[in-house]
């Protein structure tokens, strides 16, 4: 039997038909005793830690167990009771990713209220908008800042908890720590009237909404019941989880580990760090932020972690920053990297590659998985486009990244690559009960050469969505009129059934010669650049393709030093400096050979700035908000086209 026919037929206590709520109570009976979370001293001022648990020592982690979690869940389920919430109410939570977030979750799902999210770096207008449209009687927020744009809002809460010490909130009736819900709860909790709570709930009830990120317009709200997300996990352990037909191949189950540093109020986090990991009895810890992920991966350990492909492409460029501090270091990692991919891409590996992969192991490769906390057995990639190249060095490196694709419509994972059987520059073969087809008439001859079936890929399973909220129009044309859902997405088929990501369709390009480019692989392929760090492709409407690319600084500043360049200070100076710009140019070229006469970029311009979540550039998935970046650096675009 296959490993495809194994996970189709795979049965396991965590594989049932049960809310999100009594999954995590089913999960915290059979792992009472064992670690559920991990939390970082130093980091927050938790009002939790008065009452719930103790505080860890700064700088360091202590466990939490799924039994002392669950005590903490059903005394703030029972206690956000007595504030008023009842079954269908919304109730947002704004705030990082943290264990209170975890926490609240569950105990918001216990006692029937549906979750609306809302980013950490929310403005007070979009506070506003994610917190009203859902008519939401109330909101959980992380600190007296996140309070202070809600209360900035024009918005009319019944309640807002705050999960830190809250002192300037003391004489306020309609705020209360965290801390204030989970006493009232321990007071007044009645395990009957708790399991009433929870069995009243139906698993086509909405769970949660989530909002798109709104960068072709508003915000919508996607309706997502319990049964969208608990298939999602069902689909996804039949993958990952311990089958028998596994033998020595990794997966997760109740030894594993996480580092949780993505948005919580992301679909992707939500379902691959969240729900699956607490419905396989895992141990989650929370990074202090995606800044110390070093430092959190080395005390955590990890055998997994879930993250987008902006934060695999950091790290790699930190592995070989370190790795090059000599000449002598770097030409040593540049032939490790080599031997790395040629041993991951060859099916027989001969006695002589066996024997440069294991000096490369010792030379290299154990002190990157060291720096990583040595038991990491794969990553998973999914919110965007993974560079193939910079995948198969992760692969090299044995650090497996294992892409998948997905949406906030699907809960989200649609596809992945298995452990047993990953191929870089796919998404993967459907998780199982999710059917796909493609529309090919929104492409053209661009892909007349690809093996598989080409077009906008389509999508039919228990994890999508039933529609958006209180938008019957945008409901009805995400889906074919015989019920498939558009993803908007440009794919592959291919004829071993992986699916190959080509582009979002409303961000493919149109050249005035008709020819149609898809920027994303091109961008991609300066992932693993020592000195491109990012980069955007534009030519729609115009005759040939260009780019907006930031350069690596740092590395810049390395190669210079190398080299006895003197370069300015200045980075508005830099990007004009004709050295950096020849360095950058050459790396321009290696990439233009990949890509057919019109996908090469022609031109293109350095700027000074890094697209950010903070210069409202990036999304907080780290996702390329395009028309914000062609209007930051419209001159420096109207220089390329004007010549």
């Amino acid at each position: 039997m296959g490993w495809r026919d194994a996970e189709a037929e795979y049965t396991d206590e965590v594989i049932e038909r049960t809310t999100l709520a009594r999954m995590f109570e089913d999960s915290a009976a059979r792992h009472a005793n064992r670690p559920a979370q991990q939390y970082k001293g130093g980091v927050y001022d938790r009002s939790l830690t008065d009452t719930a648990f103790p505080g860890a020592p700064d700088g360091q982690f202590r466990a939490l167990s799924y039994g002392e979690m669950r005590d903490v869940v059903r005394n703030l389920a029972a206690g956000f009771r007595d504030l008023g919430v009842a079954a269908d109410d919304r109730v947002g939570i704004f705030a990082d990713t943290r264990m209170e977030w975890a926490q609240t979750d569950f105990a918001l799902l216990a006692a029937g209220a549906v979750v609306t999210t809302v980013y950490r770096s929310s403005s007070v207008s979009q506070v506003e908008y994610l917190l009203d449209d859902p008519d939401a009687t109330g909101v959980v927020v992380e600190n007296e800042e996140l309070l202070g744009r809600v209360d900035d809002a024009d918005l009319d809460l019944e309640f807002v908890v705050v999960m830190d010490h809250a002192p300037s909130v003391e004489d306020r009736d309609d705020v209360h720590t965290l801390a204030d819900v989970h006493d009232r709860g321990a007071e007044t909790f009645d395990r009957e009237a708790y399991e009433g709570w929870i069995d009243d709930r139906d698993l086509d009830d909405l769970a949660t909404l989530i909002y798109t990120s709104g960068t072709t317009g508003k915000p919508k709200g996607v309706r997502l019941t319990h049964w969208n997300f608990r298939a999602n996990v069902n689909q996804c352990y039949r993958r990952f989880g311990p089958r028998p037909d596994k033998g020595d191949v990794p997966g997760i189950d109740e030894d594993s580990r996480s580092v949780s540093f993505l948005p919580l109020a992301h679909v992707f986090e939500r379902m691959a760090g969240h729900f699956l990991m607490f419905a396989a009895g895992a141990t989650v810890a929370y990074a202090e932020s995606p800044d110390t992920l070093k430092e959190d991966f080395q005390a955590v350990e990890p055998t997994t972690s879930t993250s987008v492909p902006r934060v695999y492409e950091r790290i790699y460029d930190t592995i070989r920053n370190q790795a090059e501090e000599t000449e002598t270091k770097r030409r040593i990692f540049d032939w490790a990297t080599d031997v790395g991919r040629a041993y991951h891409e060859t099916d027989d590996p001969g006695l002589a590659l066996r024997g440069k992969k294991l000096l490369a192991d010792k030379l290299v490769f154990d002190t990157v998985k060291d720096g990583l906390g040595g038991n990491v057995d794969f990553f998973i990639s999914g919110g965007g486009s993974l560079s193939k190249d910079l995948c198969q060095l992760y692969h090299g490196m044995g650090l497996p990244i294992l892409e998948g694709y997905g949406l906030t419509e699907t809960s989200p994972v649609i596809a992945v690559n298995p452990p047993e059987e990953p191929k870089p520059g796919t998404i993967g073969p459907p998780v199982v009960d999710v059917e796909v087809t493609v529309d090919d008439s929104v492409v053209g001859k661009e892909f007349d050469d690809a093996a598989g079936e080409v077009g906008e890929l389509l999508v039919k399973g228990p994890n999508v969505t039933d529609g958006y909220w209180n938008k019957p129009e945008k409901t009805e044309q995400a889906f074919t009129e015989d019920g498939w859902f558009r993803t908007g997405d440009i794919v592959e088929i291919r004829p071993d059934d992986y699916i190959a990501f080509r582009e979002r369709a409303k961000e493919l390009l149109v050249l005035s010669t008709g020819k149609n480019v898809a920027p994303g692989p091109i961008e991609d392929a300066f992932a693993s650049s020592d000195v491109v760090d990012q980069a955007m492709v534009m030519g729609d409407g115009q005759k040939f393709v260009s780019a907006i690319i930031v350069p690596d600084f740092d590395e810049i500043a390395v190669k210079a030093d190398r080299q006895g360049v003197d370069l300015p200070d200045d980075r508005q100076e830099l990007v004009r400096d004709d050295t950096v710009y020849e360095w950058v140019e050459a790396e321009v070229d290696r990439v233009n050979e990949k890509f057919e006469s019109y996908e090469k970029i022609k031109q293109f311009r350095l700027v000074p700035e890094e697209f950010s979540e903070d210069n409202d550039l990036l999304t907080p998935t780290m996702k390329k908000k395009r028309r914000n970046i062609l209007d930051r650096f419209a001159d420096r675009i109207d220089e390329i086209y004007a010549e």
